[in-house]
């Protein structure tokens, strides 16, 4: 009995069998084969005709697998082909019968009989072989081919004349094949047995006492066949022999053993052999006919011999790989009873007539794509069934794929990746398998397998440009759509889309996303607000594209909005300054010559470039023959020689335009005095102002600023007698002292605007000198005795002096006093009339202008 299992590799124990009182000692070949890409191997034994569910093996065990190992590995079985006699039961890691095993119809005579299969697991994907040797029991009978037998045979027939039986076939092996032949009864013939190299029986009767056939005409025997099973089967056949008359001399073949060659595939009619006997009897008794006995179905189909001549020829396909020899015994007989049979060895000779097959034993038809070399997408058994060089395969794969293929077993082969795979590059490959025999001419077979990278995020998302640089144009409505950041990504579904977002930053004291918006589908970048080009004039912020993957990446672009200037500022004048309540005058000399600057119009465009470039042209004047302006610096020059027919008052009205589309522009004023002493001046612009302005309400401001100047006069004369008061007691101290310079500085002293651009015209300055008991009222000299300004604003100013003076003087001249409270009492009147201030080049001329404002 076999163990019940075998581990392989290992070597193979010894077994003992016991039959008929002799000890058989069957001893087994040991093998040691080492495979490297099969984790291992067991060989089981068991009875046939098991029921369904018995136990085969512990293949868990016995391959040193845990149960749960089995179970989260997928194990399976896989045979090739034919029908699965085994199932595997996962849950208890145990081998068990799916079906009734029949050892005869599974292997017929060939023992040992077994069948394998192979038991596969994934992840990682694990062989392993698995043996099953079916043991035979005793449950076939013994078997003639027919349940008669007729002999006819002379009675002179010699002792020791052999008669040619037919043989018992029992379906069963060793020793529950047919061990013995017995014969009854035995009075005249005797039964020998002649073993066959193929381990069959060739059964004999021989005459052992002569033939009488006065006596007996016929005899009636019955030839047993028994096994050595247990229980012990038998079959018989009954044998009729009928005793001719005398018939010496018996067929005698020529070979006692032919052998002959031929090969698989021949078609029918090929001759094989030819067996030939000869009879020395003449006439009826010496004419040899050849008949092969009933032999196994299989052969019969296969073979036929001519009757007459003895030439054996095919008569059936003959298959090298179902079975490489047939026996036959020919025999030859002649007409009186007698007979001798021939051997006939037919050996099949191997064509190269079987194509390579391929079975895939395992396949991944998805890998991802940062597998690492060496890992499996398949596994895949190629066979022949020819023999010798003709069932000898070499397997291979087209070349053009990231794939090799190796042998891991006897007819198994492996495809594992050879490098690293890129998705982005090749999606999917295509392997041909090719599988070829040794043979002449060489045969061989095909087959595609399909596998498909799966995608890993490892591509980032990619700009088209790593900066973006957009212009928009000042004004823009917010929400406009400035333009759309693209970036792709390489990669496959989820792991290829794309989401944009802008990175938060400061531009100007104000976030990013204040100023531009990113959708975070599309990319389009949108303006949240409307932008200013003279508040901002370009920023820098960037997108990030970041896709779908895990873990995500991402890539940063650039984007630079420019913002375009729109003409959308009109030019402003600093110079001359336009206000409601002033009246600015520039003074021209009668004596000035051709060409004489006047005065220059500055004005500012806060737009850029063309919209900035700024022409100055002369719109209207009071005498457009005297005056003209620079049509690019705006300066205000005499294209004549001034004359005494020239008006005092020349007004004159400049328009500053800039070069946008549409173009934009500011008026201004300028009021020129042709004169060269202040009175006319004085005069005609108070003329002037009186006229325009104030004409309806002349009497009501003269009274209010009689008023005015009355009160000013009562209090300064209580503020005066209360400073000498307090001054003389403080007289021994302050006599003494050294008082320091003490400017005064008018609220309009500082230029318009605060642009700085222009100079400061005129300069006033209240002091007391040291040691001195008197004040000194000083009037500063204009920087240019051609400018006259008058600013109603500014009655207060010198009103504050004159005060300020009266009080810090100690003066007892009255004239100086009424000078002062004059000074701001026109102050106030000049409010009304003209210009606010009143600058003069001497102390004479104010004397002047004084006497005469007093007369009108």
């Amino acid at each position: 009995l076999f163990p019940p299992v075998f581990k392989w590799p290992s070597y193979y124990n010894i077994f003992f069998n016991i039959t008929s009182g002799r000890l058989q000692a069957l001893v087994l070949v040991l093998c040691l084969i080492e495979l490297s890409a099969v984790a291992g191997q067991a060989r089981y034994s068991i009875p046939e005709e098991q029921a369904e569910g018995s136990f085969v093996g512990n293949i868990a065990r016995d391959l040193g697998l845990d149960v749960a190992k089995l179970i989260s590995g997928k194990a399976r079985i896989i045979t090739k082909g034919g029908r699965q006699y085994v199932d595997l039961n996962k849950d208890k890691g145990i081998l068990v019968i799916k079906e009734r095993i029949d050892r005869e119809e599974l292997c017929g005579k060939t023992t040992p009989c077994s069948f394998s299969f192979e038991v596969i697991l994934e992840n990682p994907i694990q062989l392993y072989r698995v043996t099953v040797e079916v043991t035979d029991i005793n449950d076939n009978s013994p078997l003639f081919p027919k349940d008669e037998i007729n002999l006819n045979i002379v009675e002179n027939a010699a002792l020791g004349t052999r008669f040619s039986l037919l043989s018992a076939a029992d379906a069963d092996v060793g020793v529950n094949d047919i061990q013995t032949y017995t014969l009854k009864p035995s009075d005249h013939f005797k039964l020998e047995v002649q073993n066959q190299p193929d381990g069959g029986g060739f059964v004999e009767m021989v005459l052992q006492n002569p033939l009488d056939r006065e006596k007996e005409e016929t005899h009636s025997l019955v030839l047993i066949a028994s096994d050595g099973g247990e229980p012990r089967r038998s079959g018989t056949v009954h044998i009729h022999i009928t005793v001719l008359d005398a018939n010496d001399n018996a067929p005698l073949c020529s070979q006692a053993v032919y052998k002959a060659d031929v090969k698989e595939n021949s078609p029918e009619g090929t001759v094989i052999t030819t067996v030939s006997a000869n009879d020395a009897d003449k006439g009826v008794n010496g004419e040899v006919t050849y008949s092969i006995p009933p032999v196994a179905k299989e052969a019969k189909q296969l073979f036929e011999v001519n009757v007459k001549t003895g030439e054996i020829k095919v008569a059936g396909k003959l298959d090298f790989e179902k079975s490489k020899t047939y026996q036959l015994n020919v025999q030859a007989s002649d007409h009186g009873g007698f007979s001798d049979t021939c051997k006939v060895i037919i050996q099949i000779t191997d064509e190269n007539d079987n194509v390579p097959t391929i079975q895939l034993m395992s396949f991944s038809n998805s890998i991802s794509e940062d597998s690492p070399p060496g890992t499996t997408i398949a596994v895949l058994n190629v066979d022949d069934e020819d023999f010798d060089g003709n069932g000898a395969v070499k397997c291979s794969i087209n070349s053009d794929v990231p794939f090799k293929i190796e042998s891991s077993l006897t007819g198994y082969y492996t495809i594992v990746t050879e490098d690293f795979l890129d998705r982005e590059s090749n999606p999917e490959y295509n392997i041909t398998i090719t599988v070829s025999d040794q043979g002449s001419p060489p045969l061989s077979s095909s087959k595609n397998i399909n596998v498909k990278v799966s995608d890993v995020n490892d591509s980032p998302p990619k700009f088209d440009h790593s900066e973006y640089t957009k212009a928009v144009t000042e004004n823009n409505s917010p929400g406009l759509s400035v333009f759309t950041v693209s970036a792709n990504d390489a990669d496959w579904g989820q792991n290829s889309r794309v989401s944009y977002f802008l990175q938060e930053r400061d531009i100007n004291g104000l976030a990013v996303s204040l100023l531009v918006s990113v959708n975070s589908d599309t990319g389009v970048i949108h303006a949240v607000r409307s932008f200013d080009y003279e508040q901002i004039k370009w920023f820098e912020f960037n997108v990030t594209a970041r896709d779908a993957g895990s873990p995500p990446l991402s890539s940063v672009a650039t984007v630079k909005i420019i913002v375009q200037d729109q003409n959308d500022n009109p030019p402003q004048v600093l110079y001359p300054v336009q206000t409601g309540g002033s009246l600015v005058a520039e003074m021209v000399p009668r004596s000035a010559d051709v060409g004489y600057l006047v005065t220059k119009v500055v004005a500012v465009d806060v737009d850029s470039g063309q919209n900035a470039w700024l022409s100055y042209k002369l719109q209207k004047a009071t005498d457009r023959t005297l005056f003209e302006v620079g049509l690019q610096n705006g300066e205000i020059r005499t294209i004549r020689q001034v004359t005494d027919k020239d008006a005092v008052k020349q007004r004159l009205t400049v328009i500053v335009e800039d070069n946008g589309q549409p173009s934009r522009s500011a008026t201004v004023i300028v009021n020129v005095a042709v004169a060269d002493s202040f009175p006319e001046v004085l005069s005609e612009f108070i003329e002037l102002t009186h006229d325009k302005e104030y004409n309806d309400n002349l009497t009501f401001y003269l009274v209010l600023a009689l008023a005015v100047v009355s009160f000013l006069f009562i209090t300064c004369l209580v503020v005066i007698i209360s400073v000498k008061i307090y001054r003389w007691r403080q007289s021994r101290i302050l006599y003494h002292s050294n008082l320091p310079v003490i400017p005064y500085y008018p609220p309009r002293y500082s230029d318009t605007l605060g642009t700085g651009t222009l100079p400061h015209v005129y300069n006033y300055e209240v002091c007391r000198t040291t040691d001195s008991r008197k004040s000194d009222c000083k009037f500063g000299r204009a920087g240019s005795q051609n400018v006259l300004i008058m600013d109603p604003s500014s009655t207060g100013t010198m009103q504050r002096i004159q005060s300020e003076k009266s009080i810090l003087d100690e003066s007892d001249s009255p004239l100086e006093v009424k000078i002062c409270i004059l000074s701001g009492w026109l102050a106030r009147v000049n409010g009304k009339y003209g210009p606010s201030s009143l600058f003069f080049s001497s102390t004479r001329q104010f004397a002047k202008s004084v006497t005469l404002f007093q007369r009108k």
